[in-house]
């Protein structure tokens, strides 16, 4: 009974002094409750609804059952969708990212030009995703645009990129990394400006260039940014979506639609929730999945 009581004195005592328990107890349960509403009572309400061909009016009671998956698996445009958010994966991680890198490893050190410079390319990554459609729309117009200067310079017909099944989302990939370059670039900055001048100097004593410097030193020492940049990088790619509605808006022909534009076109916009829940659980169970195996290989490139 004694210890009973000495042990319950102590968590008083615990939670009295501001320990490791107390913190969890006041922080944990408005976490929970915010991701409980937010996130998984919508996913359950997806899940549910996925299973019906519904308008979003009254309750549903038009029970399909997977037959909205199948429709959305045998769909071309959703194969297109999904091949276009594969594109912009690789153009993240092929471009986006190196240029990002050397940028930062560029400007890195602490002086005023390298501060304009940050300024310059992280300006980009403020505006809202919706502006940034709407200003390069104009700049690729070719009537009125930056694109039709160009051709009137050149002698040239005006070409209109965003009309083209061809170019159209290659022209989309080019405004995303001119947008997202920039934030990718300053979480390197920040890596960069923590690894030891030591560990460069000691390099530069025993010979190494420039180059060498780079791979053996600093991308080494940077090694937890890249893996956190690519991370954001990938779900980045997996909810491409806000850039594309003001730009095509998933057009010409649905040939610029990624899965969550798609989403947005043929279940939204159209009113048919139950199909636009069903893409909607494939999406979060591929980032999920993504995420989960992305999370594997990070705790085992760390433990290496």
């Amino acid at each position: 009974m004694a210890s009973g009581t000495l042990r319950s004195q102590g968590w008083a005592r615990k939670l009295r002094l501001g320990g490791p328990s107390s913190t969890v107890l006041i922080m944990l349960p408005p976490a929970l409750i915010l991701f409980t509403l937010f996130v998984i009572l919508p996913l359950i309400d997806a899940a549910y609804y996925s299973l019906y061909d519904w308008n979003g009016y009254g309750t549903p009671t038009d029970y399909v059952g997977t037959e909205n998956f199948t429709k959305a698996a045998n769909h071309s445009v959703f194969h297109r969708a999904i091949l276009n958010t594969l594109i912009g994966l690789g153009v993240a991680i092929l471009i986006q990212m190196p240029l990002a890198l050397a940028l930062a490893i560029a400007i890195y050190k602490n002086s005023w030009v390298n501060t304009v410079f940050r300024l310059v390319f992280f300006v980009p990554f403020i505006l809202a995703e919706v502006a940034t459609g709407l200003i390069w729309s104009f700049v690729f117009d070719g009537n009125t645009g930056l694109a039709a200067g160009l051709a009137n310079i050149m002698g040239t017909e005006p070409f209109f990129v965003l009309a083209s099944r061809d170019y159209a989302f290659y022209a989309i990939m080019a405004v995303v990394v001119w947008k997202y370059f920039g934030f990718h670039m300053m979480i390197y900055i920040a890596a960069l400006q923590s690894v030891p001048d030591e560990q460069i100097e000691a390099a530069k004593i025993e010979g190494a260039k420039r180059g060498q410097i780079i791979w053996h030193v600093l991308i080494p020492g940077i090694k937890p940014a890249l893996m956190v940049s690519g991370f954001f990088a990938v779900i980045g790619s997996l909810q491409l979506f806000d850039v594309i509605l003001p730009l095509t808006g998933g057009g010409p022909s649905n040939t610029t639609h990624t899965v969550v534009s798609y989403l947005y076109s043929f279940g939204l916009l159209r009113l048919n929730y139950g199909f636009g829940s069903a893409v909607g659980v494939m999406l979060f169970v591929a980032a999920v999945v993504v995420a989960v195996v992305y999370q594997r290989q990070m705790n085992k490139g760390a433990a290496q």
